[in-house]
């Protein structure tokens, strides 16, 4: 069984995938792989965009890639035919080892080669000034950044009424420390696992 994670920029969807770990779900995590891919690509990556994104030690600069192509759709496409045969090969054979429920974890589900064989979809969400406090506090964003980060993903929830997959949201309101906050996030969670089931 097939089980999507995925939520907007800052939501907590890592926070739910160590939940799902924790239960012994077998966990993906397709940004990491896509990380892997810059590396394993990387050489196409500077031809294309630009031997100034090679760092002292030969790896790829993420941070000046994400401004190269953030807000720019023909450059992210371009990035996008670059890292994702890769990145849908890895996920094609993870999942094809797994037996049982297994989890692919990632930003862009939607957009995961894998996205129209999942069986049920975890959207998690949280409260917008929630989303905008973590992205200031664990990425370091200004405000201003991490609103335009916001902003491209205006269209990210109705990408999922296309699935094919049982979508079940969880919403996750803490910043940090707040055990009442975590334990009702833990028995949602729970629940969704036990429809699952």
């Amino acid at each position: 069984m097939l089980i999507g994670l995925t939520g907007k920029y800052c939501a907590g969807k890592n926070h739910i995938a160590a939940m799902l770990e924790k239960r012994g779900l077998p966990v993906l995590d397709v940004d990491k792989l896509g990380y892997q891919a810059l590396e394993t690509e990387k050489e196409a990556i500077f031809a294309h965009f630009g031997k100034d994104l090679q760092k002292a030690d030969g790896s790829v600069d993420r941070r000046l890639l994400g401004q190269r192509v953030f807000g720019k759709p023909e450059q992210l496409a371009a990035l996008e035919a670059i890292v994702h045969p890769p990145v849908n090969n890895m996920i094609n054979e993870w999942a094809a080892s797994q037996k049982g429920r297994c989890v692919i974890n990632a930003a862009l589900l939607h957009w995961s080669v894998i996205f129209h064989r999942l069986d049920h979809i975890i959207l998690v969400t949280a409260p917008f000034f929630t989303r905008l406090a973590r992205a200031h506090r664990r990425d370091g964003l200004s405000w201003q950044a991490a609103l335009r980060r916001f902003a491209s993903q205006s269209a990210f929830n109705s990408q999922y009424l296309a699935a094919n997959a049982e979508i079940h949201k969880v919403e996750n309101l803490g910043l940090s420390g707040s055990r009442r906050l975590s334990n009702k996030l833990e028995r949602r969670l729970d629940k969704i696992l036990e429809r699952i089931n």
